[in-house]
């Protein structure tokens, strides 16, 4: 390993840092505006669902529809109140079952 790799390992622990060290820093004690807080609630689940979209469309190719009883599946469990770990092993199941029988 030479100095090429220890110089960005050292920026990228530096670009992680710096977005988390700046609002405890420089926002400590005082109150954000009512929208700015509702903006940066929502964000988590904007970029969850970013995330798990595409997943949703290309898990299975050639297939859409092995994602879109996945992704039904998970959300009716999460609705009707299930946990993380119900709405995990719940899809696992339809899903097996599904890939059982076609």
């Amino acid at each position: 390993m030479g100095p090429t790799y220890w110089w960005m390992l050292f920026g990228m622990a530096l670009v992680t840092y710096i977005p988390r060290m700046v609002p405890l820093t420089f926002l400590d004690g005082k109150e954000l505006p009512p929208i700015v807080s509702g903006v940066l609630s929502n964000i988590p689940y904007a970029v969850l669902g970013a995330l798990i979209f595409p997943a949703i469309i290309f898990v299975q190719e050639g297939n859409i529809l092995f994602g879109v009883i996945g992704a039904s599946t998970a959300f009716l469990i999460a609705f009707l109140g299930g946990g993380v770990m119900p709405v995990v092993l719940g899809t696992i199941g339809v899903l097996a079952i599904y890939s059982f029988f076609m």
